[in-house]
């Protein structure tokens, strides 16, 4: 039986602020459904993506800011944070791991982190980070070649 990732929720403490930034980013607006008891839920999907985030109101208790290193897959990790840049979207600069992948996990990890893609743009292994407005973070993460059965 096949089971495909398609949406995420993400927590968000103003619903009009998230939709304004993820508009910026350049992503699709799916839905934007309004129900009883302040139920809200806004969908948006990034560009190439085969799964969505969904936040609103009355949606999950999680609080907002808590989803953390959500990993948006890039061609050139460089151009994406560029891109982001344009949007006038607050990326990290482009790094990789002084070892292993951890890095790229959350503040603790960031004295791992060296400036720059990494040696011959080893694939799965270079990264760029942001935060929307609540403190969701996202991870970009350069992929040029996929493991076998990817």
């Amino acid at each position: 039986m096949d089971m495909k990732l398609e949406v995420v929720v993400i927590p968000v403490s103003d619903v009009d602020r998230a939709s304004d930034f993820y508009t910026t980013l350049g992503w699709r607006l799916d839905a934007d459904v309004v129900g009883e008891n302040d139920f809200r839920l806004v969908q948006f999907t990034p560009p190439g993506s085969q799964c969505s985030v969904h936040f609103g109101t009355g949606l999950t208790t999680a609080a907002p800011g808590t989803a953390q290193s959500l990993h948006l897959i890039v061609s050139d990790v460089e151009a994406a944070r560029d891109e982001l840049a344009t949007r006038g979207v607050a990326a990290s600069p482009v790094f990789h791991c002084e070892s292993g992948f951890a890095c790229r996990y959350g503040e603790n990890r960031i004295p791992g982190r060296v400036p720059g893609r990494a040696p011959e743009r080893a694939t799965y292994a270079s990264f760029a980070t942001f935060a929307d407005p609540d403190g969701n973070s996202w991870v970009l993460q350069e992929i040029t070649t996929r493991l076998p059965g990817r």
